[in-house]
């Protein structure tokens, strides 16, 4: 099996061929491109590196959400459009999941977090157990505060990664009294490898979708979308 796999779910875009046999490739940016001008020439590089064509692909995977409203939507249309011209099918992969896959074999608490802004982040909660990936929570969209009360309740050592590290690092050290790192830059944001590696799994039990089916996993509205959905309600509320 050969899965072309995608990640444009954050400030990362990222690229990767994998097969049972291992990672045949990987591609990652993560510096001041939109994904809109980095993925396809990504994709095109390894592939012509691999000397692979199409046929050699079995599905296309791709980190399915949350994450950036932009970052998912291109994402989606590039494996839909590529699933589409190819006549392969997709297999649709949680972002969260995928980047607490980086850490394979952490015998600690595995918690992702990406920035979803309004002191929000989009996490989910990950072990390992005799190496078998176990999602302990499921990813959702919660409150730092939350998730911190949360953790410091299982009372287990825990490490974070994704792109939320920077932003709330100072405030998880006031609010946690458990023990906690960081994941190595190397692991600590989305990579394509990941994706694939879990992709592995699913195309293995036919778990995949039509490029036509495929959607996007949002978890919240876009920004535009809750702003027009505030002003209706204040209107109505004027009204009244």
């Amino acid at each position: 099996m050969k899965i072309l796999a995608v990640d444009s779910s954050g400030l990362v875009a990222s690229a990767a061929v994998v097969s049972e046999e291992g990672m045949l490739a990987e591609y990652t940016i993560n510096y001041k491109k939109t994904h809109s001008q980095t993925l396809l020439p990504m994709i095109d590089t390894i592939m012509s590196m691999l000397e692979f064509d199409s046929k050699m692909l079995d599905a296309i995977a791709v980190s399915a959400g949350p994450g950036s409203f932009t970052g998912l939507r291109i994402g989606a249309a590039t494996a839909k459009g590529l699933g589409l011209a190819w006549d392969k099918p997709l297999i649709s992969i949680p972002t969260v999941d995928a980047i607490a896959y980086n850490l394979f074999g952490v015998t600690d608490r595995i918690c992702p977090i990406m920035d979803a802004r309004r002191s929000q982040v989009y996490t989910g909660i990950y072990s390992f157990k005799q190496g078998e990936f176990q999602v302990l929570m499921e990813q959702s969209a919660m409150g730092i505060e939350e998730l911190s009360k949360q953790l410091n309740q299982e009372k287990t050592p825990v490490i974070f990664l994704g792109d939320g590290v920077p932003v709330y690092q100072s405030v998880l050290k006031e609010l946690l009294s458990i023990p906690h790192y960081y994941a190595p830059c190397h692991v600590a944001r989305q990579r394509a490898g990941a994706v694939g590696a879990l992709a592995l799994k699913q195309l293995a039990d036919k778990k995949t979708v039509s490029a036509k089916e495929f959607v996007p996993v949002y978890l919240r509205m876009a920004q535009a979308e809750r702003e027009r959905l505030e002003k209706e309600q204040s209107q109505q509320e004027d009204i009244v």
